[in-house]
């Protein structure tokens, strides 16, 4: 079973991965409709998590859409990654060097529905399946983006085996960049990623 942070605004489930948690967003809902916070920088400091968001990125993505496994080799980033509309699977790949986890992978299911955030640190790949027609993902980002050191590692790395819900990979649509992106055998040559303490 899982560890729980509560707060009155937001909860933090720990994960099996070093320094990583589900954020269950804060939720009213009235005649008007909704609202939804999965952010404050105060509750995330007080609960040990520090993040400064540099950067806000939205994706649209189609049935099927395969992102990543996506990270910066130089000033890598932390990641706060959630769902404003549709569903997707979410994947993470611990690439910390001294983590016990170390070349494992997790999968979540996020959604408009369930209103979960992911906190991805600092050391870690990223990626998604679309399961909805249109997935609207959401990305706060700590840290300066490094076009340069901007790679990855292939979704379908045979060492790393990650299980996508999803039955004929013909339907899946790849970006050329994505279906480019190395192997975990070749990143693990140049791998600069260790857990931070």
């Amino acid at each position: 079973m899982r560890e729980t942070i509560t707060t009155d605004i937001l909860n933090f489930e720990k994960t099996d991965f070093e320094n990583m948690y589900i954020v269950n967003s804060f939720f009213s809902e009235d005649n008007r409709g909704n609202f939804v916070k999965c952010f404050e920088k105060d509750v995330f400091s007080a609960n040990g998590i520090q993040f400064t968001c540099n950067e806000v990125l939205i994706s649209h993505s189609t049935k099927y859409v395969i992102r990543g496994l996506h990270f910066q080799t130089v000033n890598p980033q932390a990641k706060l990654v959630g769902v404003i509309d549709g569903k997707v699977f979410d994947v993470v790949v611990d690439l910390r060097k001294n983590s016990k986890t170390y070349g494992q992978w997790r999968g979540y299911y996020l959604s408009k529905e369930n209103r979960n955030s992911l906190y991805i640190p600092k050391g870690c790949a990223h990626g998604f399946l679309s399961l909805s027609d249109d997935s609207v993902v959401s990305y706060l980002c700590n840290g300066p983006y490094d076009k340069n050191s901007d790679t990855g590692i292939h979704f379908k790395d045979k060492d790393i085996g990650i299980q996508w819900p999803i039955m004929d990979f013909s339907k899946a649509v790849i970006s050329a960049r994505d279906n480019m992106l190395m192997s975990f055998r070749n990143f693990e040559k140049i791998n600069p990623f260790t857990l931070e303490e």
